[in-house]
């Protein structure tokens, strides 16, 4: 008797481990499914009114004309109805590492409607903000009902950045990583990678039964790696960082200007003045909303060198002016562009070049050079993978603090792995 109770004490306390992780995983996938679900219903939603917004725009060009009119409309509604979201993925990130109050669910439709009509109109803009905050603004609201502890909170709105981002560009490994990295890792709990995965895998499933599809962007052919390979993988990398630092210096520079002016609503209105002023001088419309159609001739051929530049100027004045949005895809048409660009001196492939691009200016903008590299591989395939992760560690590097994340905790260059080395 007395062996069999010691021997049933001796296995309790590996049966409440167990029981614990039990309870700690069933409790985290029932959350992950509501979060992963909301987020990709959600990005399906937002992905179709916006291929909608653009396929409209291209038949009607003309509707550029309007985007004074259109800036003041979100700029008076954010004004007047956004009190408390309108400062968008910095308040996200803010939230993350100091949870308050629940971001509101307001912040959902507002950011949904308002870039779906700077889309409209022909503002320069991105989709990945949206997502990111519709996805953390909906999974939110979920921490009082499964009464969530502060730290538990953090992993909820990690699991909902992770999903927005998987759903919104089909990379679920990446936006795996992307929801940790981007908050600087070294800071987030262990606990939140499980969410983190399941959110982000079940966010793109989700968009998919929507039949809302991606994107597809092909590398013809990769060259052996080779010592001279790697420098000109450094070279690219170069560039990519001062595309990466120019984009967030010219955007905080015109965000410090447009603020002076007193009346919020006003600022996109002189905003869309500027833009459609600079669309007509320049006679063309390839640098307006997302630019998909540019970012895949990138892959093809050459683009043209100031392609890259004009595509920060007109996104920088967008977003500093107020209209709504994200970064990254316009990130990706820089680098797209860039790297196309640098294959009339660079002797790699201008496909190779487009990809490297595509993620490196990303990964020194954002600071989240491994989410750039897996969402590579998921995007292009593993054979770029050298080349791509020598142009993302050097763009992420030589880019030092500058982030278009300005959350203070996002700032700094540090990063987990980079940081335990010193650098």
């Amino acid at each position: 008797m007395t062996e069999n109770n010691g021997n049933f004490l001796g296995s309790l306390p590996r049966f409440l481990n167990q029981n614990t992780i039990f309870c700690y995983l069933l409790k985290w996938t029932i959350i992950c499914i509501l979060v992963g679900a909301a987020a990709g219903t959600l990005s399906a939603l937002f992905l179709s009114l916006l291929n909608l917004a653009t396929d409209f725009r291209n038949s009607h060009p003309q509707m550029i004309y309007l985007l004074p009119l259109a800036g003041f409309f979100i700029g008076f509604i954010y004004y007047h109805k956004g009190k408390g979201v309108e400062r968008g993925n910095n308040l996200v990130f803010d939230t993350i590492h100091n949870p308050k109050d629940v971001i509101p669910f307001k912040m959902t439709p507002l950011v949904l409607f308002g870039t779906i009509i700077t889309h409209l109109f022909g503002g320069s803009a991105g989709r990945e903000g949206t997502a990111l905050q519709m996805a953390a603004s909906t999974a939110d609201q979920l921490h009082q009902p499964f009464q969530l502890s502060h730290s538990d909170r953090k992993i909820l709105l990690i699991a909902g950045l992770s999903a927005g981002f998987a759903a919104v560009f089909g990379t679920p490994w990446a936006g795996a990583v992307f929801g940790i990295e981007v908050l600087l890792m070294g800071k987030i709990p262990q606990k939140s990678i499980f969410p983190a995965i399941a959110a982000a895998f079940i966010g793109a499933y989700v968009t998919g039964l929507w039949g809302v599809g991606h994107t597809h962007y092909h590398i013809n052919f990769v060259p052996k790696i080779s010592m001279m390979g790697v420098l000109y993988s450094i070279v690219a990398g170069l560039a990519f960082s001062i595309a990466a630092v120019s984009f967030v210096r010219v955007t905080d520079l015109l965000s410090s200007i447009f603020k002076k002016i007193e009346y919020p609503a006003i600022r996109p209105v002189i905003g869309g003045f500027i833009v459609l002023g600079i669309v007509l001088l320049l006679g063309t419309y390839k640098y307006i909303g997302l630019g998909i159609p540019v970012i895949v001739a990138a892959f093809q051929q050459a683009s043209q060198p100031a392609d890259f530049a004009w595509k920060i100027l007109l996104t920088a004045i967008t977003l500093a002016a107020g209209f709504k949005g994200g970064e990254v895809t316009p990130l990706f048409f820089i680098g797209a562009t860039l790297g196309s660009a640098l294959a009339v001196f660079l002797p790699l492939p201008v496909g190779l070049l487009a990809g490297m691009g595509f993620v490196a200016v990303f990964a020194g903008a954002a600071k989240t050079p491994i989410a750039c590299c897996i969402m590579a591989f998921e995007l292009f395939g593993v054979s770029c993978g050298w080349y791509v992760a020598i142009a993302c560690v050097i763009a992420f590097l030589a880019s030092g603090h500058h982030s278009i994340y300005n959350a203070p905790e996002n700032k700094s260059p540090k990063h987990l792995l980079f940081g335990r080395l010193g650098i």
